[in-house]
């Protein structure tokens, strides 16, 4: 889903007003660049096969990750970029609206292959096409 023309990143997020569900604004080789509104907390999940980019475009985002050392949050503020490695339990959770991108390989379910019970607040989806 290459896009042939240059994407506002503003006019994107603004089009869309649903939380924890993200959007592909274009995609990289076999990547997709997505942008989500989220605020309060995701689930516990992980990718089994694949690492989890984000960056961090407005707001703050929290992740807790369950690591063999024990758990531990990291807390990303705008700007701030971070990446899941494959494999690890975590879960996201932004105190305050925030807006990120992320990157993960296309049909990437934003709630993992593993994850706890699915909350009705949450889109277990690979990802919304623009309108």
């Amino acid at each position: 889903m290459a896009t042939s023309e240059p994407q506002s990143l503003e006019t994107v997020l603004a089009s869309f007003s649903d939380q924890w569900s993200p959007r592909i604004v274009t995609s990289v080789n076999d990547y997709d660049v997505r942008v989500a509104k989220v605020e309060g907390e995701h689930l516990w999940h992980a990718h089994d096969d694949t690492d989890e980019f984000f960056l961090v475009l407005s707001g703050e985002l929290h992740i807790s990750l369950r690591e063999p050392a024990g758990e531990r949050t990291v807390k990303l503020p705008k700007g701030s970029v971070f990446t899941v490695p494959r494999g690890t339990e975590h879960k996201p959770y932004a105190p305050v609206p925030t807006e990120i991108l992320v990157l993960e390989p296309t049909g990437t379910l934003s709630v993992g292959d593993r994850h706890e019970e699915i909350p009705d607040h949450v889109d277990a989806t690979t990802g919304h096409a623009l309108d």
